[in-house]
């Protein structure tokens, strides 16, 4: 037991993981938890301040820890708590439900309504389940709808343009048979077709019509314009990009630092463009480089099982090259399918870790749709973030670590798991694995579009730039496809902060793995540093640079 605390690490980390079952259901269902399979988020205003007010009772608890003395599977567990609870409380008090619509998944409702899919029935339990579920949905839609009007009377409105593509996407779910996959089946299962078929019917339909009505004729006019879509537009919005900021980035940097680190980073890498396209295509002018990259033909695909077929076969390549990188590796491969048709206008690829009880594997969803309108140069290095050696590999690790508690393993930090995922993307070039320079190409491209990320998602909400500010910067600087650069730039005003994890993850990885080569000196090992980090599971960058620099001063062996 922890002095001054009367709880040990575990146990503290264990109330931290009832807390963010107990209201994020459909991310923690996701991972096997099946007493969340029934529920869908409570998104009222009562449920949120009970929300922050468990987690600022775990983070008080939390910041009574005496670390000194600790074992060090203790420490990890206290740092982790330590360095989660508390901003995981500040970003629950931001009262992002009001003023979030839109069709991307980082909006409360399209991320039901893209997860109720996905959730498994293949136990009598999962389809009773699924069904409580769909019946739960009208109420979660109606009190929704009654957030978003109550952000609407507060100054706090969503952006109409974002409001049209939740409306657009409602069309295409009410004019869908499936009701976006929402009218589900099981194999041979007449009486639970039945039961779906009754409430997708009798309350599903109308339920989101009604949303649908409340989004045309009472948000889209008090929607705010394109060039007032950052958070720096509204009351308070100052403190509710940092707070959330804070959340996904689990280090101690202002995103004005890290605004001008993105700007920094892009001018590092032109210079890498210039580097490999004067042995590639022999030139170095930048612009025909990128527009060379963003618009010739031959570089598109023209259909998606090509794409498709591309990732599985890098994703093969790193499987076969993982032990000789790594001594720890996953269970189990990694699924890569295409994208549900209902999200495939506004989703990125996306990766979906696997399910505790083996029920779901690792899963890497991958758009297929516009392929004509999708580069050959971004697969292999979005196959290697999203699979081996990227989240498929860490999260597939995590998920199965001997002896490691249920919440270390599923109390997972967006930067160290989006910044390890970066990181693969350069390891894998260490690796040998990129098929060749266009693959490379794609490789600068990925970076270039982190450290945009960095630049516009601060523009955005802290600098209040304009929606066409921030897709002038990614036309001028990063050689993505139109549909994509203005996918991207959606998202983040969708989901502020977020897209500032990759880049800081990345860079904080980068800089421990420097620090031990160059103080373990010739007997470093990349493997040691990739055990180390990966037997930790994905903890907050603070608590990993405790980690990293623990092993390297050999006081405690790393956690087996």
């Amino acid at each position: 037991m922890a002095r001054g605390v009367g709880v040990t690490p575990e146990e503290l980390a264990s109330r931290l993981l009832d807390v963010v079952v107990r209201f994020h259901p459909m991310d923690e269902s996701l991972f096997g938890f099946a007493e969340c399979d029934s529920r869908l988020p409570d998104v009222s205003e009562e449920a949120q301040a009970e929300e922050v007010q468990s987690l600022r009772e775990v983070a008080t608890q939390a910041a009574l820890f005496d670390v000194s003395g600790m074992d060090e599977r203790s420490r990890q567990t206290a740092d982790l708590v330590r360095y989660s609870a508390a901003v995981r409380a500040d970003a629950a008090a931001v009262p992002f439900i009001e003023f979030t619509v839109g069709d991307f998944q980082g909006a409360p409702v399209a991320w039901v309504l893209a997860m109720m899919p996905k959730a498994p029935l293949g136990t009598e339990d999962q389809g009773d389940a699924y069904l409580s579920r769909l019946e739960a949905l009208p109420a979660f839609l109606e009190s929704a709808a009654g957030r978003h009007l109550r952000g609407v009377d507060a100054g706090r409105t969503p952006v109409r343009r974002l409001v049209e593509a939740a409306i657009a996407q409602l069309d295409d779910m009410l004019a869908d048979p499936s009701v976006g996959g929402l009218r589900r089946r099981r194999s041979q299962d007449r009486s639970f077709a039945e039961r779906v078929d009754r409430a997708v019917a009798g309350s599903v339909r109308p339920a989101l019509a009604r949303y649908r009505e409340v989004l045309s004729t009472r948000l889209l006019d008090a929607g705010r314009d394109d060039a007032h879509c950052g958070l720096c537009h509204l009351p308070d919005g100052d403190a509710m990009y940092g707070a959330l900021a804070r959340l996904y980035t689990s280090i101690d940097r202002a995103p004005e630092e890290l605004h001008r680190t993105g700007l920094e980073i892009a001018e590092r890498i032109n210079e890498e463009y210039r580097d490999l396209a004067g042995r590639a295509w022999g030139t170095t002018d930048l612009a025909s480089i990128l527009e060379r990259l963003r618009s010739d033909p031959e570089l598109r695909y023209q259909d998606g099982q090509e794409i498709l077929a591309d990732v599985r076969a890098a994703l093969g390549r790193a499987e076969e090259a993982a032990p000789r990188w790594f001594r720890v590796l996953p269970e189990g491969s990694c699924l890569v399918v295409p994208i549900p048709a209902v999200e495939e206008a506004s989703a990125p690829p996306y990766y979906m870790p696997p399910a505790l009880d083996g029920s779901q594997p690792g899963t890497c969803y991958v758009n297929t749709s516009r392929p004509t309108a999708r580069s050959r140069a971004d697969t292999e290095s979005t196959a290697f973030h999203e699979t081996v050696p990227g989240h498929h590999f860490q999260l597939t690790i995590a998920h199965h670590l001997p002896g490691l508690s249920l919440a270390r393993r599923v109390l997972h930090d967006t930067a160290c798991v989006e910044g390890w995922a970066l990181y693969a993307e350069r390891l894998a070039d260490e690796m040998g694995l990129y098929s060749g320079d266009l693959a490379r190409f794609g490789m600068l491209t990925a970076d270039m579009w982190r450290a945009g990320r960095l630049v516009v998602d601060a523009g955005i909400h802290l600098l209040g730039w304009s929606r066409e500010q921030a897709l002038e910067w990614f036309d001028a600087n990063v050689p993505l496809p139109r549909l994509v650069i203005e996918a991207e730039v959606n998202r983040y005003i969708t989901y502020p902060g977020q897209a500032l994890a990759f880049m800081v993850g990345r860079l904080e990885l980068e800089r421990l793995r420097g620090v031990a080569a160059a103080r373990i000196g010739s007997r470093f090992d990349v493997r040691g540093f990739h055990d180390v980090v990966l037997r930790a599971g994905p903890l907050p960058l603070a608590a990993m640079a405790g980690v990293v620099e623990r092993w390297i001063e050999g006081s405690e062996p790393p956690v087996t």
